[in-house]
């Protein structure tokens, strides 16, 4: 008798057709990606050639030719030009320095993850002979096996060829340091920070130290209440119901929104800067009728209870009237005085008008896409916020804003692609209906 757990043939030749198709797809995948990242690498090529007709040597200007290109490629597939310049160099840096690497790829011996591994730890030898050494034996070892295996593997190789001392390289990490924000769920962000290794341990050490100092105090009253005669009335006991994670994260925020930097080089001047937000509030949620709507620096939603706390601690706040349907912003007043059509603009784009750019309108500066040396209006209709990199870009690229009716921007990009802006959607919170009275029971006859 057969045994039921032991695939027959039909069972076998189901399998084998579905791995030959999953092998067959990122073969494809593989190939695809490998040749767009072709594509990055001659059009950074390009940018480069540019550069080299540039006779100054500022940066900006020799940085223009590549954020020119970023600006093009960019909305033309949905992605912002910062990104997309990335993926330029990226592209090039693969197909020159690492030839063999990007071959792989292309006939889908190895993924995606396997190339930036090998790039990651080899991007460290700058020896042409150390590099190509450390690819032949890393991608001899990736073509068999998972991302997962290669990492550890590449990072030792890497380390065996580089010849400079491990303070050396610790000496060019440390100038990489960075502080970023990403935006989660439920009106929740996450603060990441890359620091020398020493006092990024050292600041976990101490919310944690910290954490179980508050974690002990809560416990000793807790002993303290459990001990005491049961109260019938007055005051009643609190207790920190926290985890060491959320007390860890709450010091954390607490030591940063409200210390003073050690070393000042302002002469003081650090203590006195606040953190500084723009929260769009719906009347109906700040009334408490409604319960969502807020939004923070136009990027991520904000709770009411956080909403309702910072707008009873604000100094004075910007009253901005929507369309009851569309939610275009109509206008807007300020209850304190302030620059009224700076105002105006953050409030109905709420963060760089450029295509792509999320850059929060607050920190961005005013572009008058008509130049006021040729003789373009200061007022709303010939105004919109642009960061810095992209009031730059625009100019010195050629880029021309037209501004449509209801705020929308037409950007013209110099090879003539047109990208149309719409101000940031907006949903509108109504509130629920009242419910209906229930109907009077009618008199039973028993």
């Amino acid at each position: 008798m057969n045994d039921p757990l032991e695939p027959d043939e039909a069972h076998r030749r189901k399998t084998r057709a579905f791995r030959q198709r999953v092998e067959a797809s990122f073969a494809a995948e593989a190939r695809i990606l490998a040749e767009r990242a072709e594509i990055y690498a001659e059009a950074f090529a390009y940018t480069q050639e540019q550069t080299a007709k540039i006779p100054s040597a500022t940066s900006r200007e020799r940085d223009m030719p590549l954020r020119a290109m970023a600006a093009e490629l960019g909305p033309a597939v949905h992605v912002d030009d910062r990104t997309m310049q990335t993926h330029l160099f990226e592209g090039h840096r693969l197909h020159t320095e690492f030839t063999a690497t990007w071959e792989a790829w292309r006939d889908g011996k190895i993924q995606k993850a396997h190339t930036r591994v090998i790039v990651e730890f080899g991007a460290e030898l700058h020896d042409p002979a150390a590099r190509a050494a450390y690819e032949n034996d890393v991608l001899a070892y990736a073509v068999k096996t998972t991302v997962g295996r290669v990492k550890p593997y590449a990072q030792q190789v890497a380390d065996k060829l580089n010849p400079a001392t491990v303070q050396e390289r610790h000496d060019v990490a440390v100038c990489k340091r960075r502080v970023w924000v990403e935006d989660l769920r439920d009106g929740m962000s996450m603060l990441g920070v890359i620091g020398p290794s020493s006092e990024i341990h050292g600041i976990y050490d101490r919310t944690t130290q910290q954490g179980r100092e508050i974690k002990a105090t809560d416990l000793r009253a807790r002993r303290e209440a459990a001990g005491q005669p049961v109260r019938d009335e007055g005051e009643p006991v609190w207790f920190d119901e926290r985890g060491l994670d959320e007390i860890r994260a709450d010091v954390l925020m607490d030591m940063l929104l409200t210390a003073t930097p050690t070393i000042d080089p302002t002469g003081g001047g650090l203590g006195a800067i606040r953190a500084t937000v723009q929260v769009s509030i719906p009347a109906t949620t700040l009334a408490g009728t409604t319960s969502g709507g807020a939004e923070l620096n136009g990027k991520c939603a904000i709770d009411p209870t956080t909403v309702r706390i910072l707008t009873g601690n604000a100094p004075g706040f910007d009253r901005v009237f929507l369309h009851p349907v569309t939610a275009e912003v109509l206008t807007t007043d300020r209850y304190t005085p302030t620059a009224g059509i700076r105002r105006f603009l953050q409030a109905r784009y709420v963060r760089c008008a450029f295509p792509g750019c999320r850059r929060p309108a607050m920190r961005s500066e005013i572009d008058h896409h008509q130049e006021y040396s040729k003789g373009g209006k200061t007022k709303g209709d010939n105004l919109g916020p642009c960061c810095t990199r992209h009031h730059v870009t625009r100019h010195a690229a050629g880029w021309t804003v037209e501004q449509l009716p209801g705020g929308r921007l037409r950007f013209t990009a110099p090879s003539g692609a047109v990208y149309i802006e719409d101000p940031p959607p907006r949903v509108m919170f109504l509130p629920d209906p009242e419910p209906e009275p229930e109907p009077e029971l009618a008199n039973a006859p028993f």
